[in-house]
Protein backbone atom coordinates (compact mmCIF):
# COMPACT_ATOMS: atom_id res chain seq x y z
CA UNK A 1 0.00 0.00 0.00
CA UNK A 2 1.27 3.61 -0.94
CA UNK A 3 1.59 5.51 2.37
CA UNK A 4 1.46 8.93 1.24
CA UNK A 5 -2.09 10.66 1.52
CA UNK A 6 -2.05 14.00 0.31
CA UNK A 7 -4.80 16.03 -1.08
CA UNK A 8 -4.68 14.75 -4.58
CA UNK A 9 -5.40 10.66 -3.23
CA UNK A 10 -8.78 9.55 -2.76
CA UNK A 11 -8.01 7.77 0.66
CA UNK A 12 -11.55 6.16 0.43
CA UNK A 13 -10.81 4.14 -2.13
CA UNK A 14 -8.25 1.45 -3.00
CA UNK A 15 -6.72 0.12 -6.05
CA UNK A 16 -4.73 -3.02 -6.64
CA UNK A 17 -3.30 -4.64 -9.23
CA UNK A 18 0.23 -6.33 -10.06
CA UNK A 19 3.22 -4.32 -10.09
CA UNK A 20 7.21 -4.38 -11.14
CA UNK A 21 10.02 -2.52 -9.55
CA UNK A 22 11.80 -3.28 -12.50
CA UNK A 23 12.05 -6.94 -12.61
CA UNK A 24 9.48 -9.86 -12.51
CA UNK A 25 7.58 -11.31 -10.87
CA UNK A 26 5.06 -8.96 -10.77
CA UNK A 27 3.83 -8.71 -7.01
CA UNK A 28 0.32 -7.20 -6.08
CA UNK A 29 0.32 -3.70 -5.36
CA UNK A 30 -2.30 -1.68 -4.18
CA UNK A 31 -3.37 2.09 -3.96
CA UNK A 32 -5.18 5.49 -3.57
CA UNK A 33 -5.96 6.63 -7.02
CA UNK A 34 -6.32 10.09 -7.55
CA UNK A 35 -9.79 11.87 -6.64
CA UNK A 36 -12.66 11.81 -9.45
CA UNK A 37 -12.58 14.84 -11.51
CA UNK A 38 -15.18 16.52 -13.14
CA UNK A 39 -14.63 15.01 -16.41
CA UNK A 40 -12.88 11.73 -15.01
CA UNK A 41 -14.75 8.23 -15.19
CA UNK A 42 -13.88 5.03 -13.08
CA UNK A 43 -13.41 2.03 -15.02
CA UNK A 44 -14.10 -1.76 -13.76
CA UNK A 45 -11.60 -3.27 -15.90
CA UNK A 46 -12.43 -6.50 -17.53
CA UNK A 47 -9.26 -7.02 -20.34
CA UNK A 48 -6.19 -5.49 -20.39
CA UNK A 49 -3.58 -6.59 -23.42
CA UNK A 50 -0.01 -6.90 -23.06
CA UNK A 51 2.23 -5.19 -25.26
CA UNK A 52 6.47 -4.83 -25.80
CA UNK A 53 6.20 -2.11 -24.08
CA UNK A 54 4.92 -3.01 -20.96
CA UNK A 55 7.59 -5.98 -21.09
CA UNK A 56 10.28 -3.28 -21.81
CA UNK A 57 8.96 -0.98 -19.00
CA UNK A 58 8.72 -4.13 -16.38
CA UNK A 59 11.79 -5.82 -16.70
CA UNK A 60 14.07 -2.83 -16.77
CA UNK A 61 14.80 -2.67 -20.14
CA UNK A 62 13.71 0.90 -21.11
CA UNK A 63 15.97 2.09 -17.25
CA UNK A 64 15.15 2.10 -13.72
CA UNK A 65 11.74 2.05 -12.51
CA UNK A 66 11.45 4.68 -9.67
CA UNK A 67 8.25 3.47 -8.24
CA UNK A 68 6.73 0.33 -8.37
CA UNK A 69 4.65 0.29 -12.09
CA UNK A 70 1.56 -1.04 -12.74
CA UNK A 71 1.69 -1.48 -16.74
CA UNK A 72 -0.89 -2.28 -19.10
CA UNK A 73 -2.21 0.64 -21.89
CA UNK A 74 -4.86 -1.92 -24.04
CA UNK A 75 -7.37 -1.59 -21.59
CA UNK A 76 -10.86 -2.25 -21.75
CA UNK A 77 -14.03 -1.57 -18.90
CA UNK A 78 -17.20 -1.11 -17.70
CA UNK A 79 -17.80 2.65 -16.66
CA UNK A 80 -18.82 2.35 -12.70
CA UNK A 81 -18.24 6.41 -11.84
CA UNK A 82 -18.54 9.43 -13.42
CA UNK A 83 -17.91 12.89 -13.11
CA UNK A 84 -20.94 15.35 -14.11
CA UNK A 85 -18.87 16.72 -16.81
CA UNK A 86 -18.06 13.08 -17.97
CA UNK A 87 -18.34 12.36 -21.85
CA UNK A 88 -19.14 8.26 -21.00
CA UNK A 89 -22.16 7.51 -18.61
CA UNK A 90 -22.17 4.83 -16.04
CA UNK A 91 -22.51 1.49 -17.59
CA UNK A 92 -20.73 2.10 -21.05
CA UNK A 93 -18.25 -0.14 -22.18
CA UNK A 94 -14.87 1.77 -22.81
CA UNK A 95 -11.46 1.57 -23.87
CA UNK A 96 -7.91 3.24 -22.66
CA UNK A 97 -5.25 3.85 -24.47
CA UNK A 98 -1.56 4.79 -24.25
CA UNK A 99 -2.16 8.07 -23.27
CA UNK A 100 -4.59 9.28 -20.59
CA UNK A 101 -4.70 13.29 -20.49
CA UNK A 102 -2.92 15.87 -22.19
CA UNK A 103 -3.27 19.95 -21.80
CA UNK A 104 -6.45 20.14 -23.81
CA UNK A 105 -5.14 23.71 -25.28
CA UNK A 106 -1.63 23.65 -27.44
CA UNK A 107 -1.43 22.94 -31.28
CA UNK A 108 -1.19 19.33 -30.91
CA UNK A 109 -4.13 19.21 -28.63
CA UNK A 110 -6.19 21.19 -31.06
CA UNK A 111 -4.92 19.57 -34.18
CA UNK A 112 -5.99 15.94 -33.18
CA UNK A 113 -2.31 15.20 -32.01
CA UNK A 114 -2.92 15.23 -28.33
CA UNK A 115 0.07 12.04 -28.13
CA UNK A 116 2.32 14.88 -29.05
CA UNK A 117 1.59 17.29 -25.91
CA UNK A 118 4.42 18.40 -23.74
CA UNK A 119 1.75 18.02 -21.16
CA UNK A 120 0.15 14.46 -21.97
CA UNK A 121 0.24 11.58 -19.25
CA UNK A 122 1.18 8.16 -20.47
CA UNK A 123 -1.07 5.89 -18.81
CA UNK A 124 1.93 4.42 -16.64
CA UNK A 125 4.99 5.50 -15.19
CA UNK A 126 4.56 9.08 -15.70
CA UNK A 127 2.94 11.90 -13.13
CA UNK A 128 -0.19 14.06 -14.01
CA UNK A 129 1.45 17.45 -15.19
CA UNK A 130 -1.77 19.36 -14.02
CA UNK A 131 0.33 20.34 -10.50
CA UNK A 132 -0.67 17.57 -8.97
CA UNK A 133 2.60 15.40 -9.74
CA UNK A 134 0.13 11.88 -9.18
CA UNK A 135 1.81 8.91 -10.83
CA UNK A 136 -0.03 6.80 -13.30
CA UNK A 137 -1.00 3.87 -12.72
CA UNK A 138 -2.22 1.39 -15.59
CA UNK A 139 -4.26 -1.52 -16.71
CA UNK A 140 -2.80 -4.53 -15.17
CA UNK A 141 -5.00 -3.89 -12.23
CA UNK A 142 -9.08 -4.00 -11.05
CA UNK A 143 -9.90 -0.36 -11.78
CA UNK A 144 -8.64 3.07 -13.12
CA UNK A 145 -9.51 6.31 -13.02
CA UNK A 146 -8.67 8.80 -16.44
CA UNK A 147 -9.86 11.89 -18.30
CA UNK A 148 -12.97 10.98 -20.15
CA UNK A 149 -11.88 12.17 -22.85
CA UNK A 150 -9.40 9.49 -23.23
CA UNK A 151 -12.05 6.67 -22.55
CA UNK A 152 -13.19 5.49 -25.82
CA UNK A 153 -16.31 3.99 -27.31
CA UNK A 154 -16.44 0.52 -28.10
CA UNK A 155 -18.58 -0.48 -31.07
CA UNK A 156 -20.91 -3.10 -30.08
CA UNK A 157 -19.69 -5.52 -32.80
CA UNK A 158 -16.18 -5.57 -31.37
CA UNK A 159 -16.03 -8.02 -28.38
CA UNK A 160 -14.11 -6.44 -25.20
CA UNK A 161 -11.24 -9.09 -25.42
CA UNK A 162 -10.52 -8.05 -29.21
CA UNK A 163 -10.84 -4.20 -28.82
CA UNK A 164 -8.11 -4.67 -25.90
CA UNK A 165 -5.32 -4.53 -28.34
CA UNK A 166 -6.74 -2.14 -30.74
CA UNK A 167 -6.09 0.60 -28.36
CA UNK A 168 -2.62 0.26 -28.21
CA UNK A 169 -0.93 -2.25 -31.19
CA UNK A 170 -4.50 -1.14 -33.44
CA UNK A 171 -3.59 2.52 -33.30
CA UNK A 172 0.12 2.52 -33.16
CA UNK A 173 -0.49 0.83 -36.83
CA UNK A 174 -3.50 2.86 -37.98
CA UNK A 175 -2.00 5.93 -37.62
CA UNK A 176 0.51 6.08 -39.60
CA UNK A 177 -0.75 4.65 -42.74
CA UNK A 178 -3.43 7.21 -42.49
CA UNK A 179 -1.02 9.84 -42.03
CA UNK A 180 0.73 8.83 -45.07
CA UNK A 181 -2.22 8.13 -47.44
CA UNK A 182 -2.20 4.26 -47.38
CA UNK A 183 -4.87 3.09 -49.84
CA UNK A 184 -5.00 3.01 -53.78
CA UNK A 185 -1.64 3.50 -55.25
CA UNK A 186 0.35 3.04 -52.79
CA UNK A 187 2.17 -0.19 -51.90
CA UNK A 188 2.72 -0.99 -48.12
CA UNK A 189 4.98 -3.05 -46.43
CA UNK A 190 5.35 -4.58 -42.84
CA UNK A 191 8.15 -5.52 -41.41
CA UNK A 192 7.20 -7.76 -38.41
CA UNK A 193 4.52 -10.06 -38.70
CA UNK A 194 3.66 -10.20 -34.87
CA UNK A 195 1.54 -7.79 -32.32
CA UNK A 196 1.13 -4.94 -34.30
CA UNK A 197 2.47 -6.38 -37.72
CA UNK A 198 -0.56 -8.26 -37.57
CA UNK A 199 -2.93 -5.75 -37.45
CA UNK A 200 -0.73 -3.13 -39.88
CA UNK A 201 -1.43 -5.84 -42.57
CA UNK A 202 -5.12 -5.82 -42.19
CA UNK A 203 -5.64 -2.26 -41.87
CA UNK A 204 -3.16 -1.97 -45.29
CA UNK A 205 -5.59 -4.35 -46.59
CA UNK A 206 -8.63 -2.54 -45.21
CA UNK A 207 -7.32 0.24 -46.96
CA UNK A 208 -7.20 -1.06 -50.06
CA UNK A 209 -3.54 -0.41 -51.01
CA UNK A 210 -2.66 -1.95 -54.23
CA UNK A 211 -0.34 -3.95 -52.74
CA UNK A 212 0.68 -5.66 -49.03
CA UNK A 213 3.75 -6.91 -48.41
CA UNK A 214 4.34 -8.78 -45.42
CA UNK A 215 8.50 -9.02 -44.36
CA UNK A 216 9.66 -11.58 -41.74
CA UNK A 217 12.64 -13.47 -41.37
CA UNK A 218 11.16 -17.31 -41.79
CA UNK A 219 8.51 -18.88 -44.04
CA UNK A 220 6.82 -20.01 -40.97
CA UNK A 221 4.26 -16.82 -41.03
CA UNK A 222 3.54 -17.22 -44.96
CA UNK A 223 0.21 -18.91 -45.11
CA UNK A 224 -1.06 -16.56 -41.63
CA UNK A 225 0.33 -12.91 -43.64
CA UNK A 226 -2.26 -14.59 -46.82
CA UNK A 227 -4.56 -14.80 -44.32
CA UNK A 228 -4.07 -11.44 -42.98
CA UNK A 229 -4.28 -9.91 -46.25
CA UNK A 230 -0.56 -9.80 -47.43
CA UNK A 231 -1.00 -9.41 -51.35
CA UNK A 232 2.57 -10.59 -51.04
CA UNK A 233 5.47 -12.27 -48.79
CA UNK A 234 8.93 -11.62 -48.23
CA UNK A 235 11.32 -13.75 -46.51
CA UNK A 236 14.13 -11.44 -45.87
CA UNK A 237 16.96 -14.41 -45.53
CA UNK A 238 16.08 -15.55 -49.08
CA UNK A 239 18.09 -13.44 -51.14
CA UNK A 240 16.01 -14.03 -54.19
CA UNK A 241 12.74 -12.47 -52.78
CA UNK A 242 14.97 -9.73 -51.01
CA UNK A 243 16.27 -8.48 -53.81
CA UNK A 244 12.34 -8.79 -56.07
CA UNK A 245 11.17 -6.04 -53.50
CA UNK A 246 14.08 -3.72 -53.60
CA UNK A 247 13.25 0.26 -54.21
CA UNK A 248 9.31 -0.95 -54.19
CA UNK A 249 7.50 0.19 -51.20
CA UNK A 250 5.89 3.19 -50.98
CA UNK A 251 5.51 2.77 -47.12
CA UNK A 252 7.00 0.52 -45.06
CA UNK A 253 6.18 -0.38 -41.15
CA UNK A 254 8.77 -1.41 -38.99
CA UNK A 255 6.98 -3.10 -36.05
CA UNK A 256 10.16 -4.50 -34.39
CA UNK A 257 13.60 -4.22 -33.84
CA UNK A 258 17.01 -5.12 -32.04
CA UNK A 259 20.19 -4.42 -31.89
CA UNK A 260 21.36 -6.54 -34.56
CA UNK A 261 18.48 -4.64 -37.15
CA UNK A 262 20.43 -3.93 -40.50
CA UNK A 263 19.19 -0.30 -41.23
CA UNK A 264 20.77 -0.31 -44.60
CA UNK A 265 18.63 -3.28 -45.66
CA UNK A 266 15.86 -1.74 -44.24
CA UNK A 267 15.88 1.26 -46.40
CA UNK A 268 16.54 -0.72 -49.55
CA UNK A 269 13.60 -1.86 -49.57
CA UNK A 270 11.82 1.53 -49.85
CA UNK A 271 10.97 3.24 -53.33
CA UNK A 272 12.35 6.66 -54.14
CA UNK A 273 10.24 9.43 -52.47
CA UNK A 274 8.81 6.44 -49.95
CA UNK A 275 9.34 6.34 -46.14
CA UNK A 276 10.50 3.85 -43.56
CA UNK A 277 8.13 4.42 -40.29
CA UNK A 278 9.41 3.64 -36.95
CA UNK A 279 6.90 1.84 -34.99
CA UNK A 280 8.75 -0.28 -32.01
CA UNK A 281 11.24 1.67 -29.31
CA UNK A 282 14.34 -0.06 -28.92
CA UNK A 283 15.76 -0.64 -26.03
CA UNK A 284 18.96 0.26 -27.68
CA UNK A 285 19.81 4.82 -27.25
CA UNK A 286 20.44 5.14 -31.49
CA UNK A 287 20.15 3.50 -34.74
CA UNK A 288 22.85 3.74 -37.23
CA UNK A 289 21.41 4.86 -40.63
CA UNK A 290 23.79 5.03 -43.81
CA UNK A 291 22.74 8.67 -44.94
CA UNK A 292 23.60 7.91 -48.49
CA UNK A 293 20.68 5.34 -48.53
CA UNK A 294 18.10 8.15 -47.91
CA UNK A 295 20.24 11.09 -49.80
CA UNK A 296 20.45 9.05 -53.61
CA UNK A 297 17.07 8.24 -53.23
CA UNK A 298 14.97 10.52 -51.45
CA UNK A 299 13.77 7.89 -48.59
CA UNK A 300 12.82 9.75 -45.14
CA UNK A 301 12.85 7.74 -41.96
CA UNK A 302 10.10 8.68 -39.72
CA UNK A 303 8.18 8.29 -36.25
CA UNK A 304 5.01 7.53 -35.10
CA UNK A 305 3.83 7.33 -31.61
CA UNK A 306 0.05 6.23 -30.90
CA UNK A 307 -2.72 8.09 -31.83
CA UNK A 308 -4.95 11.13 -31.14
CA UNK A 309 -8.33 11.18 -29.52
CA UNK A 310 -9.94 11.86 -32.88
CA UNK A 311 -7.68 8.97 -34.71
CA UNK A 312 -8.79 6.90 -32.30
CA UNK A 313 -12.76 6.62 -32.36
CA UNK A 314 -12.23 6.59 -35.45
CA UNK A 315 -9.86 3.50 -35.83
CA UNK A 316 -12.35 1.75 -33.67
CA UNK A 317 -15.11 2.92 -35.74
CA UNK A 318 -13.45 1.34 -38.93
CA UNK A 319 -12.43 -1.60 -36.90
CA UNK A 320 -16.21 -2.67 -36.38
CA UNK A 321 -16.95 -1.64 -40.69
CA UNK A 322 -14.41 -3.74 -41.94
CA UNK A 323 -13.71 -6.67 -39.92
CA UNK A 324 -9.85 -5.99 -38.83
CA UNK A 325 -9.77 -7.84 -35.46
CA UNK A 326 -6.51 -8.80 -33.82
CA UNK A 327 -5.71 -12.63 -33.02
CA UNK A 328 -5.43 -12.93 -29.57
CA UNK A 329 -5.71 -15.54 -26.84
CA UNK A 330 -7.11 -14.95 -23.45
CA UNK A 331 -5.48 -15.57 -20.08
CA UNK A 332 -6.72 -15.01 -16.51
CA UNK A 333 -4.87 -11.84 -14.75
CA UNK A 334 -5.44 -13.87 -11.49
CA UNK A 335 -2.32 -15.01 -12.55
CA UNK A 336 -0.21 -12.14 -14.49
CA UNK A 337 3.11 -13.77 -14.25
CA UNK A 338 1.73 -16.81 -16.95
CA UNK A 339 0.61 -14.60 -19.23
CA UNK A 340 3.23 -12.15 -18.97
CA UNK A 341 6.20 -15.47 -19.84
CA UNK A 342 3.93 -16.48 -22.51
CA UNK A 343 4.35 -13.01 -24.54
CA UNK A 344 8.24 -12.91 -23.59
CA UNK A 345 8.70 -16.23 -25.10
CA UNK A 346 6.53 -15.53 -28.35
CA UNK A 347 4.31 -17.85 -28.66
CA UNK A 348 0.81 -16.30 -29.01
CA UNK A 349 -0.53 -15.67 -32.48
CA UNK A 350 -0.57 -12.51 -32.09
CA UNK A 351 -1.30 -10.93 -28.71
CA UNK A 352 -2.29 -12.40 -25.05
CA UNK A 353 -5.59 -10.10 -23.52
CA UNK A 354 -5.68 -10.93 -19.99
CA UNK A 355 -9.05 -10.95 -18.53
CA UNK A 356 -10.62 -10.14 -14.62
CA UNK A 357 -13.24 -11.57 -12.76
CA UNK A 358 -15.31 -8.34 -14.14
CA UNK A 359 -14.76 -9.90 -17.44
CA UNK A 360 -17.68 -12.84 -16.49
CA UNK A 361 -19.92 -10.65 -15.29
CA UNK A 362 -19.72 -8.62 -18.15
CA UNK A 363 -20.04 -11.40 -20.54
CA UNK A 364 -23.76 -12.47 -18.76
CA UNK A 365 -24.81 -8.93 -19.71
Amino acid sequence: MSTSISKFEDSTTTFTGWASSGSLPLKKFSYHPRPLGPKDVEVEVTHCGICGSDISTITGGWGQLPTPCIAGHEIVGTVIAAGPQSLRHVGDLVGIGGVINSCGKCKDCTTGYQQLCTKKSFVFNDIYHDGSNVETRGGFADRIRVNSEFAYRIPSEISPAEAAPLLCAGITTYTPLKHYGAGPGKRVGVMGIGGLGHLAIQWAAAFKADEVVAISTSDGKREEAKKLGATKFVNSRNEEERKAARHSLDILLLTSNDKDTDWAELIDYVANHGILVLLAMPEIPTIAVPPAALLMRHVSIAGSLTGGREVTQEMLDFAAKTGVRPWIITMPMSDPNAAVKVTIEGRPRYRVVMETEAAARLQKH
